[in-house]
């Protein structure tokens, strides 16, 4: 399959993303000098910005790579949800799986940066679980979307309240029913909650804390015996684990295999592991092998680290590196 005909099968997927969306928010400027107030740096502001992130960073990459993302989450009933809905619109997404929510705020992550570098992050959250009506409503919610056509479902986990254990099983027991690919990409508080996924992501750090267990990073005997345990644990097809520096290790039943990350001018890491997620779903909804999968999602990752903050992947950009790297 060349690169031109995998992206062309990218563009008939809709793939519905559910999990806790944000919004990140820049100011920008330079500092000059120290307040007189207290002995911290006066920011003259130049730039605000704000970006969809979280859950919605997924989707801004689906769309990107020619995909039809639906985004479903809860956000609060507040000035945050009308900004979040006016950001939705200008990105041309649809805001049909969104719900709003009086017992939830919406998050805001607001990150000062002056002379280019980050000083200071300030957060506007709430994190508690959803309570049973919520729940109710959301399962049910998703449960309508689920019966159009979809082709994947991502689950992408912020640990802020909307991914509950019975939220993620009655999920999962609907999308097995339909034979419906199921990715995610996790967080600790609800590690174990994911059984029986087509495939689950981690990154190193998250799957050291998952199983609260240590290792040395290149100890690939003492890896793969985690990751064996963890498959125990959760009955997935295929394991993912991004290996930052090291690139990304893929396993599907006994067939395993390390690629290593290509050279990159990293400039932020922040909103990689999305590219990811999206380019691994999109991947395997199109029948390509987990080690294919695995190499354009890994070449995906890499790229977008050399952009400042979270952005989406660029398509052209990508389509060339994978002809270059992968299929030449």
């Amino acid at each position: 399959m060349t690169a031109e005909a995998i992206f062309k099968a990218f563009t008939k997927k809709r793939i519905l993303v559910i999990g806790d969306v944000m919004i990140d928010a820049y100011l920008r400027g330079n500092v000059t000098r120290v307040s007189p107030e207290a002995p911290v740096p006066i920011i003259n502001l130049e730039e605000s910005e704000d970006r969809l992130g979280g859950a919605a960073n997924v989707a801004l990459n689906l769309l990107a790579l020619g995909a039809e993302p639906v985004l479903c989450s809860i956000v609060g009933d507040d000035y945050g949800a009308d900004k979040f809905y006016s950001l939705l619109a200008k990105r041309e997404l649809s805001s049909e799986g969104i719900i709003r929510s009086s017992n939830r705020k919406t998050t805001i992550k607001t990150r000062v940066i002056g002379n280019n570098q980050q000083l200071l992050r300030v957060d506007e959250e709430s994190v508690l679980l959803l309570s049973k009506q919520e729940e109710d409503t959301f399962i049910e919610h998703v449960g309508a979307i689920l019966s159009l056509n979809i082709d994947a479902v991502i689950f992408e986990d912020y640990n802020k309240g909307l991914l509950t254990e019975r939220v993620i099983g009655e999920v999962i027991g609907l999308c097995n029913d339909k034979d419906i690919i199921v990715t995610v990409d996790p967080k600790k508080d609800q590690f174990f909650s994911y059984e029986n996924v087509t495939l689950f992501k981690p990154n190193l750090k998250e799957l050291k804390e998952g199983l609260n267990v240590d290792f040395e990073n290149k100890d690939r005997p003492a890896f793969e015996k985690v990751i064996d345990l963890l498959e125990q644990k959760l009955k997935n097809k295929i394991s993912f684990v991004t290996l930052s520096e090291q690139g990304v290790f893929v396993k599907e039943g006994s067939k395993k295999d390390y690629i290593p990350a290509h050279i990159r001018n990293v400039s932020d890491v922040s909103g990689a592991g999305d590219t990811v997620i999206s380019l691994a779903t999109l991947c395997l909804t199109v029948g390509l092998t987990p080690c294919l999968m695995a190499e354009i999602a890994n070449i995906a990752g890499g790229l977008v680290c050399e952009k400042s903050g979270v952005v989406p992947i660029d398509k052209e950009l990508l389509k060339a590196e994978i002809r270059k790297l992968v299929l030449a």
